[in-house]
């Protein structure tokens, strides 16, 4: 696995580094198949972040833990992964099961203030809703946007206010 550790605002140590790399580096003994993980450390004013995305199999599952002090703030985004990690391997078995494929999820864009402020393009490989719904899940956001396996169109699934789970299709 590929580790990549970066400072915003913050000297990254050689031991900062390597106690991220080995706090990291423990979920390869859960998952072989981790391709990449990058760690972003960063200080907001009294704020010390620790953000983590992790590439497996074409999933990518991200955390970000938020505290007083650096060391705590990847302490608490490992334990996010973890039981992200869980959550993922549980799919990975139900994917088994049914003997389907599992295929790499986009990460949607976003906007504020009325205009566009960030730009994203990534593949999309064909997927179905419930897949969906597991990398939405898998990536902690509230909408998730994918090419429906079934019909081929641009489809958006997202989280309702009651707990559910939302659909929205082209009509044609």
């Amino acid at each position: 696995m590929n580790i990549i550790v970066n400072g915003r605002h913050l000297e990254i140590t050689p031991s900062l580094r390597g106690y991220a790399e080995g706090k990291i580096g423990k979920f390869e003994k859960y998952i072989s198949n981790i391709t990449e993980a990058v760690v972003t450390l960063s200080v907001e004013k009294y704020r010390h972040k620790a953000e983590v995305l992790l590439k497996v199999n074409g999933f990518l599952i991200q955390a970000e833990g938020i505290t007083g002090e650096i060391y705590s703030a990847i302490d608490e985004v490992v334990e996010k992964l973890e039981k992200q990690v869980i959550k993922y391997k549980e799919k990975l078995k139900s994917f088994r099961k049914a003997d389907r494929k599992i295929t790499e999820m986009p990460v949607a864009e976003t906007t504020r203030g009325g205009r566009i402020i960030k730009y994203k393009r990534f593949d999309m490989k064909p997927m179905g809703p419930e897949e969906a719904v597991d990398q939405m899940e898998l990536l902690d956001k509230d909408f998730f946007i994918f090419a429906n396996e079934a019909t081929g169109d641009i489809n958006v699934v997202y989280r309702r206010r009651d707990a559910n789970y939302g659909l929205i299709e082209p009509q044609k």
